[in-house]
């Protein structure tokens, strides 16, 4: 299921007849408060989430989201017409999976759906329990824990931390976590990585300050 929170008709109606030709179940959206009623019985696979908006912004929706534990999880694809690099950054800040300007193509769009999708989805027959000090971390049931306190992280900080741990004491270039963690590497800037190593060492408190920062190079959890 995709949820799809967009005010303009025109767009809404074409994402939603583009998606369903891609057998995507849908439920659209024209405003925030719709979203939230919607929220209360289902929560979608994605959200494609526009960010001016009538009532509340899309940045404070995402941040809403992002700060509950039960919708932490869900990611977010950005639709906007808003394209510098500082509304992208913000956007990226408050925990979006990826940011699509628009005018964009429909083509482009489902593909990064699925790429966003098959990040969340992808099973890996080597998950396990992983610690590392205080953190400790579980593959399958995708949480972690420092100090006995759970941390809330979205999918991409999550795939970030455990790539990270499984690497620790090796410099991960960011073309290596833009091919590995986002799977769409040309689509993507480099400034994405650092932006979500940011909010993770954020949320992570003390235990972020074994993810170092190799200058000009990349990152390495120690």
């Amino acid at each position: 299921m995709i949820f799809i929170l967009e005010d303009d008709d025109n767009i809404r109606k074409l994402i939603s007849y583009s998606l369903n030709s891609q057998n995507f179940e849908i439920k659209d959206f024209a405003l925030p408060s719709d979203l939230w009623t919607a929220l209360e019985n289902c929560h979608p696979d994605l959200l494609l989430l526009d960010i001016m908006l009538p009532q509340e912004d899309g940045i404070s929706i995402l941040k809403k989201l992002r700060s509950n534990p039960k919708t932490s999880g869900i990611p977010v694809i950005m639709l906007t017409a808003k394209d510098s690099e500082y509304d992208v950054v913000t956007g990226l800040d408050a925990g979006a999976d990826d940011y699509v300007t628009k005018p964009f193509g429909m083509l482009p769009l489902v593909s990064r759906i699925k790429a966003v999708l098959r990040r969340y989805e992808k099973t890996d027959s080597h998950k396990e329990l992983l610690q590392a000090g205080d953190l400790k971390i579980d593959e399958n049931q995708h949480t972690v824990f420092y100090s006995n306190q759970q941390i809330f992280l979205t999918v991409k900080e999550f795939d970030l931390l455990v790539l990270l741990i499984k690497n620790r004491g090796n410099v991960l270039t960011r073309e290596q976590l833009l091919e590995y963690i986002w799977d769409i590497s040309a689509d993507v800037e480099s400034r994405t990585v650092d932006v979500h190593i940011r909010t993770l060492r954020q949320k992570l408190g003390d235990a972020g300050n074994s993810i170092e920062t190799i200058r000009g190079v990349g990152y390495k959890f120690i």
